[in-house]
């Protein structure tokens, strides 16, 4: 029996357009995005409070540099394996498996977390028990990326990344900060409780996205039969020696690494250049500063679906050079130095929001990096895109380590402009034939030359 792989990228012959494609969501994978979702409110609830949570006696009791290795270190290396691995056991596996893989490692390493290692007050336990579910949460969410994009036809998956980061970003932190903060406030949850509830979320998101869809294309391996042993886990290999055999999907990475490092780094620095740790008082209370990252990520949550679509009709590449690097690498000093400027917590979100909207312009970078590979080679190139999604989370605060104590705030500001510049040039060699704008300029060549 046949089970040649057919890529979705031929446009619906049917004639009318459900209403859910005019807006950019293959109707086969509704659950899923919804899936991905709730997955992520779960998987967010414990982010503005864990490392604190596991200091406290019933937490687990651990010294502050521990608890601070388990939800930042450990945790981070483990989410930067699995970001890698999603693309390339979908490749092996088929996309769904590896969602089922990751929402049952989430769920089984959090029940272990939660009801025998914290009440073992063990801190190795503990921290091995967190920092391993770490694996969790990229395995299910970009492995329904993968799906996503091979299961899309090609005029819209610029959109389909749009709506992809709307649910992942959405979820974490956003609505996951927001379901914490409404239990632990006006539902009267405990910490401990609370982390039960984003268990339950989890679980539910992951049977949602796990079971709701069944659009073929991720019930089965990407490789087509063409492919010597396409489910030989020798093909985990693929997802390395990719890097020298398209040295284009190594730009892809880089520039994906430097996309989302400028947050995290500017979320590391602010509590000790614009908040109350900031040698003789800062210009902003603790909450106004949490308050920046609350605007900053709602303004992204909105953008990632309007330049998902301005990609699919600008282009992807143009969309994530102009708008992402080159709109980035204005706004990241204009925001730093904006704010010290005028010390003034409106200013400050105003030009947090700016920068949120142009961090939007790197959706496009989740369409073109798949689609300029062959269809074997689509989970490698996406696990390069996800090892970067992960990865940025050290490379900014490691940014801010190195050169805070030699240049300030400024320095480190100047230097995430000179990144975001960097990767603008390297995103010109990221380009592919698939992409909108180029298929407009080569069919128009070839009308022109008629």
């Amino acid at each position: 029996m046949s089970t040649r792989f057919t890529p979705a990228d031929q446009p619906n012959q049917s004639g009318a357009r459900h209403w859910l494609e005019r807006i950019g969501i293959p109707r086969t994978l509704v659950w899923g995005f919804v899936g991905v979702l709730i997955f992520m409110i779960g998987d967010g609830v414990e982010i503005t409070y864990l490392s604190d949570y596991l200091q406290q006696p019933d937490g687990g009791g651990l010294p502050g540099s521990q608890a601070s290795f388990a939800t930042v270190t450990l945790y981070g290396v483990a989410v930067m394996v699995a970001s890698w691995l999603s693309g390339t056991l979908s490749s092996i596996w088929g996309p769904r498996r590896v969602m089922w893989l990751g929402g049952a490692w989430w769920v089984v390493f959090e029940v272990l977390f939660l009801f025998i290692a914290i009440p073992t007050q063990n801190s190795t336990f503990i921290i091995a028990m967190y920092g391993i579910r770490g694996f969790a949460y990229p395995l299910f969410a970009f492995a329904f990326l993968v799906w996503a994009q091979i299961a899309s036809e090609e005029r819209m998956r610029g959109s389909v990344a749009g709506w992809f980061w709307f649910a992942f970003t959405g979820g974490l932190p956003t609505l996951g900060a927001a379901v914490a903060a409404l239990a632990i406030g006006p539902l009267g949850m405990s910490l401990y409780e609370t982390l039960i509830l984003s268990l339950v979320l989890v679980a539910i998101g992951a049977a949602i996205g796990s079971f709701g869809v069944r659009e073929p294309h991720g019930l089965r391996p990407i490789a087509d039969e063409t492919v010597p042993n396409p489910t030989s886990p020798k093909r985990l290999l693929e997802g390395v020696d990719i890097l020298w055999r398209d040295k284009r999907t190594i730009a892809g990475g880089i520039t994906r690494i430097v996309n989302t490092s400028p947050q995290y780094g500017f979320f590391a620095m602010f509590p000790f250049t614009f908040g109350p740790g900031t040698p003789g008082g800062g210009f902003l209370s603790a909450a106004e500063v949490a308050s920046l990252a609350t605007v900053a990520y709602a303004a992204n949550i909105l953008a990632n679906l309007f330049f998902g679509i301005v990609g699919d009709y600008f282009g992807w590449r143009r969309t994530v050079t102009w708008f992402g690097c080159v709109g980035c690498a204005i706004a990241t000093p204009l925001w730093y130095f904006g704010s010290i400027a005028t010390q003034s917590f409106g200013i400050a979100a105003t030009l947090g929001a700016v920068y949120g909207i142009l961090l939007a312009g790197f959706v496009p970078l989740s369409a073109l990096m798949p689609s300029m590979v062959p269809t074997k080679d689509k989970g490698a190139a996406l696990a390069v895109l996800n090892f970067g999604a992960g990865a940025a989370a050290f490379f900014g605060p490691l940014v801010v380590t190195l050169l805070y104590p030699l240049f300030g705030g400024g320095g480190v500001a100047i230097a995430f402009a000179g990144m975001y510049v960097v990767v603008a040039v390297l995103s010109t060699r990221v380009k592919d034939p698939s992409d909108p704008a180029e298929k407009r300029l080569r069919e128009a060549g070839e009308l022109a030359s008629r």
